[in-house]
Order: structure tokens, then sequence, then C-alpha cells
């Protein structure tokens, strides 16, 4: 048997088998690696989502209140915007 048939042989029955390993045991880490990743922008995701939503209940809040002001004073309110627009700022 010739030397490079001997090196060919190896090469194929240790060497593809040690290559192979060591790639799906590098592919796992990095799947891993973007699993957590992505839990944690979910996390990040969905925190943001709970601030925009209770943002969004205080506006909705304070818009009721100034719809109810309007609505109570009626044409008042009007007056008394142009009233304060005609005082000096101080």
């Amino acid at each position: 048997m010739s030397q490079g048939f001997i090196l060919g042989f190896f090469m194929i029955v240790v060497g593809i088998p040690v290559i192979a390993g060591i790639a799906s045991g590098m592919f796992n880490r990095w799947l891993k690696h973007k699993e957590r990743m992505a839990e944690a922008l979910n996390a990040q995701t969905a925190e943001k989502s709970a601030q925009y939503a209770a943002q969004t209940e205080r506006l909705e809040q304070r818009v009721r209140v100034l719809e109810r002001i309007v609505t109570n004073k009626g044409i008042d309110v009007a007056d008394e915007i142009e009233r304060l627009r005609d005082q000096p700022l101080n």
C-alpha cells in the first residue's frame, strides 16, 4: 500500500468525522447564542410595548378630561382662551 492511500484513508475515516464534530459544536453554540439574543429582544419589545400602552392610557385620560371641560363649559372656553392670549407673559 502506498503512503498516499493510507493518508487518504486516515483523512476519510478520522479527519472528516472530527471536523464534522467540531463544526457541529460550533453551530450549536452559535444557535444557542442566537436564541438568547432573540429572547432578550422579545423581553425588550414587551417592556416597550407595556410602556407605550401605559402612556397611551394616560393621554386618553387627559383627552377625556379636556373633552369634559369643553363640553361642560361650552362657548365660555373660547372666550377664556382669548382672554389668556391677551394677558402678558410674566
